[in-house]
């Protein structure tokens, strides 16, 4: 299990109160492990961690397709009937990633994402693991 550097809960509930109708926001490790959420199911962000670690490689893969690219991937959107999923890269091994509903503003979605990760990026750092453990 990741040890969670402080409590990440008042800076996700932060962005969570500055863009109405954002339903979920999880942080993870680029292994697919959750190291905290605000809002919604506990399993579903797990479930959301998991096949965010798949994304962000896919991603990844296009991005280095790209020319002139330096190959990581820094922000996904999918939009889908319903809403939005937003996936960005938010410190060394971490990554942010918001369930949002169809209402809402999803240029301030990214926009507050980016915000959060240049202020407090440091705090969204998975360590490296060893032998299955963290860092």
């Amino acid at each position: 299990m990741i040890q969670q550097r402080g409590n990440m809960d008042w800076m996700l509930k932060e962005l969570a109160d500055d863009v109405p109708d954002i339903h979920q926001i999880v942080v993870l490790s680029a292994d697919g492990l959750r190291i905290a959420r605000h809002g919604g199911d506990p399993d579903v962000a797990d479930r959301l961690a998991a096949a965010c670690a798949g994304l962000q490689s896919l991603a990844a893969a296009v991005a280095s397709e790209i020319p002139y690219s330096d190959g990581l991937m820094r922000l996904v959107v999918i939009e889908v009937t319903g809403g939005f999923f937003y996936l960005m890269a938010a410190g060394t091994g971490a990554y942010l990633a918001v369930l949002a509903g169809e209402t809402v503003d999803a240029g301030l979605v990214g926009s507050r994402m980016r915000d959060m990760v240049a202020r407090i990026g440091a705090h969204l750092t998975s360590p490296p693991r060893h032998d299955g453990q963290a860092g």
